[in-house]
């Protein structure tokens, strides 16, 4: 039904030069050294596959042009060359003729072409530096955490540019495919658009270019079909499904996808898959809430940024994207934001999404910048690039929200200019006309953050809301602030488990320069997001950081990594509780790019950290968590986002010396689909007890609560929650953990955990293994069984071998 493709992916050739050395590839010596360059690639993927580029220390590239040329034997006749992707100011030639110059890294272009049989495609990307440095229209701010004040006049990705934020690997070469396509006719490029009305009504349209209409195409979804028809130079096909099931995000339901399918004479062929949800934007009474309703319900987003799956290669496969988007799907996210300072990902990343019912939250790629709205030539890429970029996901069910851009608004509000100013035209009105006409299913925000009296300002709208984290408020501050929707929050330096740093960082933390180097920083900044984990370490335990680290290095990491991890349970604990004005937050971010304490919760080899690990018991659909109210005692909170009604029972204790009960109780329950329900820890025990000890009426008589939900049923534990009413570090014990190893039910290795008393920020290493689930507190009276996930297929076929330990205990159980 369509033509062939052909991915131009090996054979090609790179050659290095300083700027403007040669004009045209004829100029090229053929003594010149080249090296082996695969697409879609980059120069830099390119070296360090010749074992001359290492992203901790990297070339600088911005400063050289790039040649690549391959061969093209035997293919004759009347073709298509497509190049989605090209980094960034670069030449085409065929066979030395000049066909294509691009100036934008995120614009495809289809160049109309006659091959020989023998020809020689070639390729420049032109040094990029002398274009950062040309003059523009004058900018009313200017952003410190970018190296280079000219990449607002070009259209590239920040990536490279951010000292502090990521290394320093520019984006250069064809970052996405090339290839040749052979068709009869215009190649069929199908336009999918899916949506559902308010009474459950899903329709289809598919529509492609042509001339005529005489194909005889039938469009086939869902069971029924219906015919394609001319008009205004498309073929257009509409479907209209009654009571069609409906795509949700994975936490409040099934992300249920449609085949689409195209079919005539000589057959059918499934050309995309589509999901109906509606997404809208709900203000709430005093216009200054965000809250996301999908199909009609209320839905708490949480999830993380992403950044890139490899800042060198820049990769766009669904091989590349998988491990990272099915550990974010396994730790519970439901959101995915892709953040102005990054790339364009390809329809691929959508599709992973759509399957695993991940939302994505799209910025355009703007960010920081006063970009010049009135700049014809910059706005005809720009709209070209959001034209191509919604039309390769028509169909996508995942998109859910459009923004324009990352803290623009923020940057000039932040220098002191009035609203009339730094809130322009570009963002509300410009790409906002180009999304409503690409995707008007989806919601539009003008920037990230923004809504409220100044961008900045969390009570209201979208914010970045770094009180608790960066700015090392209380953690009270997470309802003090008022959060509305948070796109970004709770950035700190995660440190990887040990095996990691000993495969990729064997060096001293903290203070050692290759260490430091790893850790993020916002430039300018007299402190950096190692000093922010410092302050959490110590407001938490009571340690002396800085002593600790020198003292006991081992034990300094072990509590670095628990104090970030109870940071972000217990924020999101205050998110989640019915009640809260917060309707969603996505951690900053979802992955390191290079191994270290960066900001990723998932480390750059792929190992989930202990931040993932939390977030995952604090993302569960199926939730109990514990606020303290003070003078009103403990609060529990139950939360039932899935899409089906449970019973369950809730028991609540109160542990002395973190092994005797005080005093306890528990309630049965029932909690429709995507409920809240908050019930008084008097309420359970059936009277008062100082359960937050802010009466404090003699000594406290416990150090922790432990609320456990159970399935009414079966009896399994579905959630567990603590509160610490002395703080974390009386109810640290020295305890030693029972463990066995059994085998599940699947066949895997499962590890059988128990104590006889409080053991916090259990930690397990197993080598070859990945625990689903690290760094949980452990109450007596229960067995824990932790699933152990082989790395490769052949530690599958070994025993486990490891060990636990608890935080502040130096009992070392290993089995």
């Amino acid at each position: 039904m369509g033509g062939s493709e052909r991915f131009l992916t090996d054979g090609w050739a790179l050659t290095l030069s300083e700027p403007g050395a040669y004009a045209a590839p004829g100029d090229i010596p053929g003594t010149v050294e080249t090296i082996a360059a695969p697409v879609p690639g980059t120069v830099a993927s390119a070296l360090r596959g010749a074992d001359k580029f290492d992203a901790a220390y990297p070339t600088p590239l911005e400063n050289l042009d790039a040649w690549y040329r391959l061969d093209l034997p035997g293919e004759a006749g009347a073709a298509v060359l497509r190049f989605a992707g090209l980094a960034t100011v670069t030449e085409v030639y065929l066979n030395d003729m000049l066909i294509l110059a691009s100036e934008s890294m995120f614009e495809a272009h289809d160049v109309r072409v006659t091959l020989t049989g023998s020809d020689r495609l070639a390729m420049c990307f032109r040094a990029i530096g002398p274009h950062l440095t040309r003059s523009g229209p004058r900018a009313r701010w200017r952003p410190r955490m970018m190296r280079s004040q000219g990449l607002r006049l070009l259209r590239t990705t920040a990536l490279g540019f951010m000292p502090g934020w990521c290394p320093d690997v520019v984006a250069v070469g064809p970052w996405r495919a090339i290839s040749i396509l052979r068709v009869d006719a215009r190649p069929r490029d199908f336009a999918i658009r899916s949506t559902l009305g308010e009474d459950g009504t899903g329709v289809l349209t598919v529509s492609y270019a042509a001339e005529s209409g005489t194909d005889n195409l039938r469009l086939v979804c869902d069971g029924r079909q219906a015919a394609f028809v001319l008009s205004d130079g498309r073929m257009n096909a509409q479907l209209v499904l009654p009571d069609v099931t409906r795509w949700w995000p994975r936490t409040h339901g099934e992300p249920v996808l449609h085949d689409v399918i195209v079919e005539d004479a000589t057959g059918q062929e499934v050309i995309g898959r589509t999901g109906f949800r509606r997404i809208e934007v709900d203000r709430g009474a005093d216009g200054n809430d965000f809250a996301i309703r999908v199909n009609g319900e209320a839905v708490f987003c949480r999830g993380a940024a992403w950044t890139n799956a490899d800042i060198v290669s820049l990769p766009g496969g669904r091989a590349d994207y998988a491990p990272w988007l099915e550990l974010a799907a396994e730790a519970g996210m439901n959101m995915i934001r892709i953040p102005g300072i990054a790339t364009y990902e390809t329809p691929a990343f959508f599709k992973l999404c759509d399957e695993l019912g991940i939302m994505v939250w799209q910025d355009l790629m703007f960010a920081n910048f006063d970009y010049p709205a009135n700049d014809e030539a910059l706005l005809i890429h720009v709209k070209t690039e959001v034209e191509q970029l919604l039309a390769a996901i028509s169909g996508s069910p995942s998109l859910a929200i459009l923004c324009g851009g990352s803290e623009m608004f923020q940057q000039g509000a932040m220098m002191g200019l009035p609203e009339r100013i730094f809130k322009g035209a570009l963002a509300t009105e410009i790409l906002a006309g180009f999304c409503r006409d690409g995707r008007a299913d989806v919601a539009y925000v003008d920037n990230s953050p923004s809504g409220g009296a100044l961008p900045f300002f969390p009570n209201a709208g979208v914010a970045h809301y770094y009180g608790v984290g960066a700015y090392c408020r209380p953690l009270d501050d997470a309802r003090r602030a008022n959060v509305r929707f948070a796109a970004e929050c709770l950035a700190f330096s995660n440190v990887p488990d040990a095996e990691t740093l000993e495969r990729h960082l064997p060096v001293p933390p903290s203070h050692n320069p290759r260490w430091k180097a790893r850790v993020p920083r916002d430039a300018g900044t007299s402190w950096d997001f190692e000093d922010v984990r410092d302050h959490y370490l110590q407001a938490l335990y009571g340690l002396e950081p800085a002593r600790l680290r020198y003292e006991d290095p081992e034990r300094y990491l072990a509590f670095s990594r628990a104090a970030p991890a109870e940071v972000m349970e217990a924020t999101f604990a205050e998110w989640r509780r019915p009640g809260s004005s917060c309707h969603g937050a996505l951690v900053w971010t979802l992955m390191d790019l290079l191994p270290g304490a960066g900001w990723g919760v998932i480390d750059a080899t792929g190992r989930p950290k202990s931040t993932w690990h939390a977030l995952k018991r604090a993302f569960r659909p199926v939730q109990v968590v514990l606020s303290d109210e003070g003078t009103n005692g403990l609060d529990v909170h139950v939360v039932n986002d899935s899409a089906v009604s449970r019973d369950m029972v809730v028991e609540l204790a109160c542990l002395r010396d973190g092994r005797q009960v005080v005093v306890s109780g528990s309630r049965t329950l029932t909690l429709d689909a995507r409920q809240g329900l908050t019930l008084a820890a008097t309420d359970l025990f059936g009277a008062f007890f100082d359960t937050t000890y802010a009466y404090r009426f003699g000594p406290p008589s416990h150090d922790v609560t432990v609320a456990r939900l159970k399935d009414a049923a079966s009896g399994g534990i579905i959630a567990e929650a603590f509160h610490f009413p002395l703080g974390r570090t009386p109810a640290l014990h020295a305890v030693a953990i029972e463990a066995s190893l059994v085998k599940g039910e699947d066949g895997g290795w499962v590890l059988q955990l128990s104590t006889d008393i409080l053991a916090q920020s259990v930690s397990i290493g197993v080598d070859g293994f990945r625990v689903a689930d690290n760094g949980f507190h452990l109450a007596p009276g229960t067995v824990k069984q932790v699933k152990l996930v082989p790395l490769t297929s052949a530690d599958a076929q070994n025993r486990p071998s490891g060990s636990i330990s608890a935080l502040g205990s130096g009992h070392l159980t290993r089995f």
